[in-house]
């Protein structure tokens, strides 16, 4: 592991530490966080966790706002308000998930006239994604009323240790993009038998 991986984990295992024990303080005869104690063994885990807290808690302000579309939603949209119509595969690469998950986002949003696909003219096998005016609509609201609202409180639960968040999950990403846990732990492997060797 290069020394800027090591900084990254470090820092994301600070930050969420010290964020969990935060939420706990106080709180007495709690069960073992056994997620939080693997470490590194489950990050994961526990940054999968982390989100599924911070998309829960930001659905909260949503609701406030008077905005119900979900907030698992709201990165599909927000791609095609600021990248305009996308194709399928394009707007999977916008906001870095699967194709099937995209599409069954995008079925969602169709049938809630946020959004509507046309047939690509250049490829009939492609569908090319665009806001409905309704779509429009939401997103205005939400970068007027929600927006502001949901990025002053994660930049306050962000604050002291977590302030180096974004640059370490930024190295993380492309840390694991350049060289995925498998090549890692197979060069990991070799070096060890190298020095078993040795």
């Amino acid at each position: 592991m290069s020394v800027s991986d090591s900084i990254a984990f470090i820092y994301i295992t600070c930050y969420i530490t010290c964020y969990i024990d935060s939420t706990r303080a106080g709180t007495p005869d709690m069960v073992e966080d056994v997620v939080k104690e693997l470490g590194y063994l489950s990050l994961g885990t526990r940054l999968k966790r982390l989100g599924e807290r911070l998309q829960a808690q930001t659905q909260v302000l949503l609701d406030q706002a008077g905005i119900t579309v979900p907030a698992s939603h709201m990165p599909l949209l927000t791609a095609l308000d600021r990248l305009g119509a996308l194709k399928v595969g394009e707007l999977s690469e916008a906001v870095g998930l699967s194709q099937p998950g995209i599409t069954r986002l995008l079925d969602k949003l169709e049938a809630e006239d946020l959004v509507q696909s046309t047939q690509s003219a250049d490829d009939r096998r492609a569908r090319t994604i665009a806001l409905t005016k309704a779509g429009r609509q939401v997103m205005s609201r939400a970068k007027r009323i929600a927006w502001p609202m949901v990025e002053s409180a994660v930049t306050d639960a962000c604050a002291g240790p977590g302030q180096q968040l974004l640059s370490v999950l930024v190295a993380l990403e492309d840390a694991l993009a350049a060289a995925p846990l498998s090549v890692r732990a197979e060069r990991l492997r070799a070096t060890e038998k190298n020095h078993a060797h040795a």
